[in-house]
């Protein structure tokens, strides 16, 4: 199992960094049925550059991009969380279909938490840590969240695909 794996903001690149990496973005595949949890990768990364709220990060490992994530500010109803602005909500979070099953998940996940923390002190912003929602059939999403110290706060059922679990990690533990 990897020691750690980097977040990537892309909203800190320049443009030629921010295209080489867009590039490794657009070359990451989802697994069979990860279709019915999480978007196309690019999309989702180009969709949280275009919007002020959303900070999109390539996942990297061993110096490859692994995956991808987005913080997004002011939304965590989205997750069915009780208010929008005392937790970031993580979303579009996907591992390459080749990189699954290298514990790159939690890492991430944890990291995302790490990232947030950081956003929320240099901003003065106020949230307190990070929310998701996760697709009830998704058991490794589940685990991955729980080994990150995720905690379930119960159903969510705002989500498109079907019954959500809303998962929550502060950033005091």
């Amino acid at each position: 199992m990897l020691e750690s794996v980097w977040l990537i903001s892309l909203q800190d690149l320049d443009d030629d960094a921010r295209a080489i990496h867009l590039g490794a973005v657009a070359g990451l595949e989802l697994a069979p049925g990860q279709h019915d949890f999480v978007g196309d990768p690019l999309r989702m990364v180009l969709a949280g550059l275009a919007e002020d709220s959303r900070r999109p990060y390539v996942i990297e490992a061993d110096g490859d991009a692994v995956g991808v994530l987005t913080l997004q500010a002011g939304a965590a109803r989205l997750a069915g969380w009780p208010d929008d602005d005392s937790a970031w909500l993580l979303r579009g979070f996907l591992i390459d279909r080749r990189q699954q099953g290298r514990g790159l998940g939690p890492l991430a996940a944890a990291a995302a938490v790490e990232a947030a923390a950081k956003l929320t002190a240099r901003q003065g912003s106020g949230e307190a840590g990070v929310v998701l929602s996760v697709n009830e059939r998704n058991s490794a999403g589940l685990s991955a969240y729980r080994s990150a110290g995720f905690v379930d706060h119960g159903p969510y059922l705002g989500g498109s695909s079907g019954p959500q679990r809303t998962m929550y990690r502060s950033f005091a533990g």
